[in-house]
């Protein structure tokens, strides 16, 4: 006999359907949240939120924030919903100053975070909470010094004329060839930061398939797999958490790990002096391993996975930047010529010799990069999240502790408010008249504020 009605299909269905609603009021209790404090929303669908392009892959996150900015237009933000959680995307350029800037100490963390048993992922300076953060900030900033890049400028030319020798070896002049220039520009990124920051030769220029190169292939590279895992990174941390997923993938994190560590434990037996990324790390596990700060140790995983981000954030910006500029290079050859005169010109006061007070002189080759990091910044979004309930200035809304923020860098660098013509590949933007006539915190391709990308000058170098 059936335990509601007379015949247990019957009672199945009921069961279902009751499970179904229950669920359904669950995932949805909150969709009002936005509403009742007087906040514009995106329209949320329920079990997904506002979110369900990005959830079943048919949007990427930057276009979704992008495409959520243009609809906000004249709001200072707009609400949203991932999953059954709220989320705002802040887009008035003060609130975006008071947020990377002002109020900083409010949103220092991020909102997205690998699981803490992830050390490698976990523990590298994009995600680190804090106090670990602004310790370890601290402790890293003098790899960036002016001084410290001049030293390892003379290494990133060996990258450079080992590049040209492979270059040359195709007799690309004579043969009508087809190159991924993003492939050969990852493969260059790939050898720098071998060279630089772990005194490797890694050789990925003439080796495509060097094991430092598969392995940035595989972090990048997005199947299902890897897209959920970066999905759930930056926007669902409880499930990095359920599921335990590396930040870098199981495979990767175990090359990581070995290499790097083995890294460093044969540079302190041999005792040698490379003055680069490996040394830095020994000096702070001597003087600082005995340290807890914040569950951070200067040892072990976490401190190799100071030398593990430096691998996937030089990797990943370098190669994308340097194609994106070849690209527009290749569109716009009256741009190309003018960059080519300059080089030129410089080159003949350094009798055709290439320095770091050179490059550092190149007016318009600066201009050029900051076009392409406005068109193609490396990272299409920032988050945070704030650390205490925050009263936003000029309106009446309280956001409580723990509310994920969001602002759109694509969404801020193509508003026509700003930059006319957005689409249009444009140099003359970045004149130092043009960026004095333009209001703060509407560019910012390595973030703003305390928590901006450590490596920024090291990008420029290389």
């Amino acid at each position: 006999m059936a335990l509601i009605t007379p015949y247990w299909g019957l009672d199945g269905i009921i069961v279902v359907t009751t499970l179904f609603i229950t669920l359904y009021l669950y995932m949805t209790r909150k969709f009002n949240y936005w509403k009742k404090r007087g906040v514009v929303e995106a329209t949320p669908t329920p079990f997904f939120g506002s979110f369900v392009d990005c959830i079943l892959l048919k949007k990427s996150p930057g276009l979704f924030f992008q495409e959520l900015y243009d609809q906000a237009k004249g709001l200072p933000y707009i609400g949203f919903y991932v999953l059954d959680k709220p989320f705002i995307l802040i887009r008035d350029r003060e609130l975006v100053k008071n947020v990377l800037i002002k109020d900083f100490n409010s949103f220092v963390d991020r909102y997205g975070t690998p699981d803490q048993r992830d050390r490698l992922g976990y523990c590298n300076p994009f995600f680190l909470k804090n106090p670990a953060w602004k310790h370890l900030r601290t402790k890293l900033t003098p790899l960036f010094t002016s001084g410290k890049l001049k030293k390892i400028f003379e290494l990133m030319l060996e990258c450079g004329k080992n590049l040209d020798a492979y270059l040359k070896s195709l007799d690309l002049e004579d043969k009508e060839l087809e190159m991924e220039v993003k492939d050969l520009t990852a493969r260059f990124s790939t050898d720098i930061i071998g060279i630089t920051a772990y005194g490797l030769n890694v050789n990925s220029v003439n080796n495509p398939d060097a094991e430092f190169r598969k392995h940035g292939r595989k972090i990048f590279d997005f199947d299902i797999i890897r897209a959920f895992e970066f999905l759930a990174t930056f926007f669902f941390p409880p499930i990095v958490s359920i599921l335990r997923l590396k930040f870098f993938g199981k495979e990767t994190t175990n090359f990581l790990r070995d290499v790097l560590w083995g890294t460093i434990t044969e540079r302190i037996k041999s005792g040698a002096k490379r003055n680069d990324l490996i040394d830095h790390l020994i000096e702070l596990r001597n003087t600082y391993a005995d340290q807890d700060v914040g569950g951070f140790k200067y040892d072990g995983d976490d401190l190799v996975a100071q030398a593990a981000v430096f691998f996937t954030a030089g990797y990943e910006t370098s190669s994308s930047a340097v194609s994106f500029t070849l690209y527009e290079l290749a569109i716009h050859p009256e741009i190309q010529e003018r960059l080519r005169k300059e080089i030129h010109d410089a080159l003949e006061e350094t009798d055709g010799k290439i320095t770091y007070d050179m490059l550092t002189k190149l007016q318009y080759l600066d201009m050029v990069i900051a076009e392409t990091l406005r068109m193609y910044p490396p990272l299409p979004f920032l988050d945070r999240v704030t650390l205490e309930r925050y009263k936003v200035p000029n309106s009446d809304l309280v956001l409580e502790k723990n509310t994920p923020i969001y602002i759109s860098m694509t969404g801020m660098h193509y508003d026509p408010e700003y930059y006319p013509d957005p689409n249009k590949f444009d140099p003359e933007r970045f004149t130092e008249e043009n960026k004095r006539n333009r209001p703060p915190c509407i560019y910012f391709p390595f973030g703003e504020g305390p928590r901006i990308c450590i490596g920024k000058n090291k990008f420029y170098l290389s």
